[in-house]
């Protein structure tokens, strides 16, 4: 009987405890107070400079028909996401490193973590769909017409956001569905996963099974797909009788590869283990990695050093010029 009310007391006593946490307060970089402003202007430009790029790709694919081809509507489909992810992150981390703690409700923490595993999923497989797109159109380009026909291209790119859509849905309800007693300070520059989850004052055993399983399907099958398919590219290009050919198309398979790794590189070692023993520094600096870096990087590696798409920039700007001369 004892045992009985013993237990009682403390399930309310947590109960109490999950229901008083209504807010939780974003420490960011609060143990550098002096590099606060410098970070700030820093991920400004950068916010502002990814924005930009993404929206510049995201106009130019939509009014030049000429580019209505899957090659470049996967690339606006991934201006979108990183747009989006940066939209989602990057005011929040704004004001974070504008003052020394910011509040942000148990709501809108839970808002922020299902955009970001949103976006974040939907461009694990989205990459994973382009790769495959230039295998088919580099390594079978006779092929390529039947291979990537309208019909398949808008399959990969409704199961790429729907499969993001299932992530964010089932790990985000599940994340704030456990108790939090308390303290209510997370040590991150926005609501992710395991900073998060460090928080939780109950068994989560079960949760990280889930979140090794998850990270291996959804982040390294698609790496691991995406590395396959451009070692059959190397291979179709070291065929290539033409060296600058060779060369250039090295350079672009490089660069590609720089910025699919750095994403998929950070984002597995920050999920596969969701309470690993990394620093918190460490964790917030491979956060950024994937969510500042990529989205910043990919409209200069996949689309402004394409040769069609700066023609159809040059195309674009001509025509405004003409319009404001007339």
């Amino acid at each position: 009987m004892f045992i009985k009310t013993r237990q009682g007391s403390t399930e309310e006593m947590k109960r109490q405890n999950q229901s008083s946490v209504v807010e939780f307060i974003l420490l960011g970089f609060s143990n550098f107070p002096q590099l606060q402003q410098q970070l700030f202007a820093v991920f400004l430009v950068i916010y502002l400079v990814t924005l930009v790029g993404n929206a510049i790709i995201i106009v130019i694919i939509s009014l030049d028909q000429r580019l209505h081809v899957p090659m470049y509507l996967f690339l606006q489909n991934l201006s979108v996401v990183d747009l989006s992810f940066s939209a989602v992150i990057m005011p929040e981390m704004l004001v974070v490193l504008s003052t020394e703690k910011t509040t942000i409700s148990f709501v809108g923490c839970f808002a922020q973590m299902y955009f970001i595993l949103l976006f974040g999923g939907t461009e694990c497989f989205l990459l994973g769909a382009m790769a495959y797109d230039r295998f088919s159109a580099i390594c079978h380009p006779l092929n390529y017409p039947m291979i990537m026909n309208k019909r398949i291209f808008m399959k990969l790119v409704i199961f790429s956001w729907v499969s993001g859509i299932m992530v964010a849905t089932v790990q985000t309800p599940w994340v704030f569905s456990f108790p939090f007693c308390g303290p209510n300070e997370i040590n991150h520059l926005f609501c992710e996963t395991p900073p998060v989850l460090e928080l939780v004052c109950a068994d989560t055993f079960l949760f990280e099974i889930y979140a090794f399983t998850g990270t291996i399907s959804i982040i390294m099958v698609p790496f691991l797909l995406i590395l396959l398919s451009y070692l059959q590219i190397l291979f179709a290009i070291l065929k290539m009788p033409s060296t600058t050919g060779r060369q250039k198309a090295f350079s672009t398979c490089a660069s590609h590869l720089t910025s699919v790794t750095l994403f998929y590189g950070t984002a597995s070692l920050t999920y596969l283990q969701p309470k690993s023993g990394y620093s918190p520094e460490t964790k917030k600096a491979m956060s950024l990695a994937y969510t500042l870096l990529t989205p910043l990087l990919n409209p200069l590696i996949y689309s402004l050093r394409n040769n069609e798409i700066k023609r159809a920039l040059m195309k674009l700007w001509r025509r405004k010029v003409v319009l404001h001369t007339v």
